[in-house]
């Protein structure tokens, strides 16, 4: 049985418009869902991981602006409150995480410390 709870991570307008436009290409398995969470690595300790993957036992499911979102329950602690952004721009291109619960992160964003 799926349980969908309020989700403890948001999208700004710029990350749903990307995420959007990934899932809606050809080559897109429709199968999947967004997997975001972290693991062991990265210069400050822990890092993000936000990729589409397949739904495992065990996994928090939530929908978030149409977007099906899945989460490891254990990640929860680390992600709570966690922004997640899409930028264009000419310094950084690509998904940032603004994470109110890390007390430290490294230069390029992608790994944070609590």
């Amino acid at each position: 049985m799926d349980t969908i709870t309020q989700a403890p991570i948001k999208f700004t307008a710029g990350a749903v418009k990307e995420l959007k436009r990934l899932m809606e290409e050809d080559s897109f398995d429709r199968t999947q869902f967004l997997r975001i969470g972290v693991k062991g690595g990265g210069c400050s300790g822990l890092s993000y991981i936000l990729g589409f993957d397949a739904k495992m036992d065990g996994d928090d499911t939530f929908d978030i602006e149409g977007i099906p979102v899945i989460m490891k329950k254990a990640h929860g602690l680390y992600l709570m409150g966690i922004e997640i952004d899409f930028q264009h721009g000419l310094d950084a291109r690509g998904f940032t995480f603004n994470n109110p619960n890390a007390s430290s992160s490294c230069g390029c964003g992608t790994s944070f410390a609590v």
